[in-house]
């Protein structure tokens, strides 16, 4: 296919997702006021907790049958290239913009955080659904194609909810000391604070430099007589303290490893899953909800992004930078993970599969971080304005490196 080609099947996904968008912005208007702060509020509900999670799983069994869910390994590994390559960058740009310090979590979670949920789950269906594009079979494309980008939604979702979440949380401390009210609650509910809690997991896993020569000698004839098993037990269970697996295992991510189960085992998928499975309804159930999913999550998209028209404290060049850093350095270093993993042998043949990865490096950032800015009540203005122009610069960088990977790929 020629790079013309190329270009505009790489647009009509990108048209399709800000057209639906649009809508969504439209009806939060407020002389339309159909997607109040309320509606929003109860259809985030419903795709978080229904939509999302059953095209996750139904995305994940689907794809598992044509590819085995196995074969999927450097998935995982790409998204947590992106995380850690993210994170670096955005450290970088806080420290050269001189950012805010309540701001320094947000900023890193930007960077590091990429959307690997509706806009991968809106531009590959359609991609597969044109007659000339270079993937193959529509039918096929779609299917393995649903699968890739679902598992990076799972694996994403675990990212975002247990990495940037904790990140822009520790970042968010205001200048008098007091943490958000989230904190506050978490305080309450664990009868400690969180430095408090960081404290503990030092002191467990540090030795105390304050402690007297007869205090070191005395535990560590204590410690010769434990076994090592109930000293990493112990190790384990101060660290599982201060991590909150409420916020880890989110219904995205508990889909996406119920889906994983499933794909895995074989009685389980042919009771479950194929046209002469006995209990083939439930995974049809699930598709038809999954459905569901795409139009709801770019409408509740394009309505949160009206907060974006509002000024805010952010600096321009930080936001310049931040955009750099997920348009520019993240696909770069994008094609050289999946160049070498080829070279390598790590990522198969299927150019589709290849394709999936690169997106996860090209994206904006992910909109559960203006979640978590929402709930520790922390740079709320910044974040809308950060990702109303990253979604707005996405709409042509998306297209061009789309249609940059394609041509590589074919």
């Amino acid at each position: 296919m020629s790079i013309e080609e190329l270009f505009i099947l790489a647009l009509m996904p990108v048209l399709k997702t800000l057209l639906i968008a649009v809508v969504g912005l439209f009806l939060a208007l407020d002389r339309i006021s159909i997607l109040t702060a309320e509606a929003r509020h109860h259809l985030n509900n419903l795709v978080f907790y229904i939509f999302f999670p059953a095209i996750c799983a139904s995305g994940v069994i689907g794809s598992s049958t044509e590819t085995g869910i196995f074969s999927l390994w450097f998935i995982p590994v790409s998204i947590l290239i992106t995380f850690l390559v993210g994170s670096a960058l955005g450290w970088i740009l806080v420290k050269i913009t001189r950012a805010p310090r309540h701001l320094h979590g947000l900023v890193i979670g930007c960077c590091a955080g990429g959307n690997m949920g509706n806009l991968p789950v809106i531009i590959i269906p359609a991609i597969c659904a044109e007659k000339n594009n270079p993937f193959g079979d529509s039918v096929t494309c779609t299917k393995n194609g649903m699968g890739y980008v679902t598992l990076s939604m799972g694996i994403g979702a675990i990212g975002i909810w247990s990495y940037v979440y904790k990140i822009i949380w520790a970042y968010g401390k205001r200048d008098d000391g007091d943490v958000s009210i989230y904190s506050k609650l978490r305080e309450n509910q664990h009868g400690e604070t969180s430095k408090e809690s960081l404290d503990s997991i030092t002191r467990a896993l540090l030795p105390n430099s304050n402690s007297n020569f007869k205090d070191d000698e005395a535990s560590a004839m204590i410690e010769t007589k434990v076994s090592i098993p109930i000293i990493i037990e112990k190790k384990v269970k101060s660290l599982m303290e201060y991590v909150d697996l409420s916020v880890v295992f989110r219904p995205p991510t508990i889909a996406t490893i119920v889906g994983i189960i499933i794909a895995s085992v074989s009685p389980i998928q042919d009771i479950m899953v194929g046209d002469r499975a006995p209990l083939r309804f439930v995974e049809s159930s699930v598709v038809l909800l999954g459905e569901a999913a795409i139009p709801s999550m770019t409408i509740i998209m394009g309505a949160n992004l009206l907060r974006g028209f509002k000024r805010s404290g952010v600096g321009i060049w930080l936001l310049i930078g931040i955009i750099i850093v997920r348009f520019v350095f993240l696909p770069i270093i994008g094609v050289g993970v999946i160049i070498v993993a080829k070279n390598l042998g790590m990522v198969g043949s299927d150019p589709l599969y290849h394709f999936v990865i690169l997106l996860q490096y090209a994206v904006p950032p992910a909109m559960a971080i203006g979640k978590s800015s929402f709930l520790f009540e922390i740079g709320e203005t910044e974040c809308s304005v950060i990702m109303f122009w990253n979604y707005a610069v996405a709409s042509i960088a998306l297209t061009l490196w789309s249609t940059y990977f394609m041509w590589i790929l074919s």
